[in-house]
């Protein structure tokens, strides 16, 4: 059994390797919906040291992302936000409280396992290329490719396929690296160019304090908020959370960390997203989970242990604690094309999960769920992969 915390560079880089997910929708959320910082930031810090603690093995905390972009897209409410996470929670507290996540988990089989991680890990990269050129739609909203950046383009090519490319480049040459870890040296060099070049906005209303979050701070959501929220954004969420944050998770931890994730079970896993949405809705923060993404992306670039979660944990807490609701103005430094860069290294190494994939059969309902996916969503995938996947064990049926 390997030593459950390491607080190393390579643990701190590994830490490190998921922004690309967490922040964009992060700051999205908050600049968009209205969500509190600090209540926010506080929930996902906490959410990380928690379950660091718990697991015992590097474990990854997400925004929902069905939740997320769809609220972003539309500029839902806070309280409908909030709502949405308080109704997820319940969920996830009855499914894992009764055990039918494990009856579920059970049922799903291998292939429907691996079309979430590759259909997952393409999305990533997918969105990684878009925050390089600028297309997201974080991004369209701001108007610009670099929001936080006084310049645009260098010449006739816009800065961020410039800042992009070099971040790739460092990023292929260090990624074994465990002297120069590549997520600390392209976060560290995106701070600089942030700092150099950037908008600094917000920089003059920082202040260093004690900053306690509100409980319910958009108060309690009323009955329509709740209903809505239902129908239009925990519904849709329910099989993507499922599929990937449940299912997907805990295979790719028993990949990665063998005997060591024992703890990380189909069960341990809802009611810890469970808890953690609970607080969530409490503070004011977004709705949250694990995520199979997530965890590809701190494993490639380094996190092997528990440490990983305390380290970034650490730095959410101190973010939300100690400049509340300024926080943002720090977040801004890091340009965009640098959390793309993240996130193709982080989908590409999820996406790979599928390279044990043999048989026909297993390796069509798997791009299967690829395709449905891209043309749709990642929950219709998911229902749509399982319903293949069951018909293809007919030997009728020939692929």
């Amino acid at each position: 059994m390997s030593l459950p915390y390491r607080f190393d560079r390579l643990e701190l880089a590994g830490s490190l390797g998921d922004l690309g997910t967490l922040l964009p929708l992060a700051i999205g959320m908050i600049m968009i919906n209205g969500l509190n910082p600090s209540g926010l930031f506080l929930a996902i810090g906490l959410f990380f040291i928690f379950s660091g603690l718990y697991y015992g093995i590097t474990v990854p905390v997400q925004p929902m992302k069905v939740i997320g972009a769809y609220a972003i897209a539309t500029a839902m409410s806070a309280s409908q936000i909030a709502a949405s996470g308080a109704l997820i929670g319940l969920f996830l507290l009855v499914i894992g409280g009764t055990g039918a996540i494990t009856l579920i988990g059970k049922y799903t089989p291998k292939p429907v396992v691996r079309g979430v991680q590759i259909s997952t890990g393409t999305l990533l990269m997918a969105q990684g290329v878009k925050f390089m050129a600028g297309s997201s739609k974080f991004q369209a909203l701001r108007q610009a490719a670099e929001p936080y950046l006084s310049i645009q383009n260098l010449g006739p090519i816009p800065i961020g396929i410039i800042i992009g490319v070099i971040g790739a480049v460092l990023t292929l040459l260090l990624l074994d690296n465990k002297k120069f870890p590549a997520a600390i040296l392209v976060i560290l060099g995106g701070l600089g160019v942030g700092w150099a070049f950037g908008t600094h906005e917000g920089f003059d209303k920082l202040r260093i304090g004690i900053y306690i979050p509100r409980i319910l701070p958009f108060g309690m959501p009323t009955g329509a908020d709740f209903s809505f929220a239902l129908l239009v954004l925990v519904l849709p969420q329910i099989p993507m959370t499922i599929g990937n944050a449940v299912i997907a998770n805990a295979d790719l931890s028993r990949e990665y960390f063998g005997e060591d994730s024992k703890r990380m079970t189909y069960r341990a896993s809802c009611i810890s997203m469970g808890l953690a949405n609970m607080l969530s809705f409490l503070v004011g923060g977004m709705p949250l989970c694990h995520g199979a993404g997530g965890l590809a992306a701190h494993y490639r670039f380094g996190a092997r242990t528990a440490g990983s979660n305390l380290m970034i944990g650490a730095i959410f807490v101190a973010l939300a604690v100690f400049l509340g609701v300024h926080a943002l103005a720090v977040v801004y430094l890091v340009p965009m094309s640098v959390l793309g860069v993240l996130l193709i290294f982080a989908g590409s190494q999820l996406a790979l999960t599928i390279i044990d994939m043999k048989e026909r059969k297993d390796l069509f309902v798997a791009l299967v769920m690829l395709g449905i996916t891209l043309a749709s969503n990642l929950a219709i995938g998911f229902v749509v992969g399982l319903a293949v996947a069951y018909a293809l064990k007919s030997e009728k049926l020939a692929i």
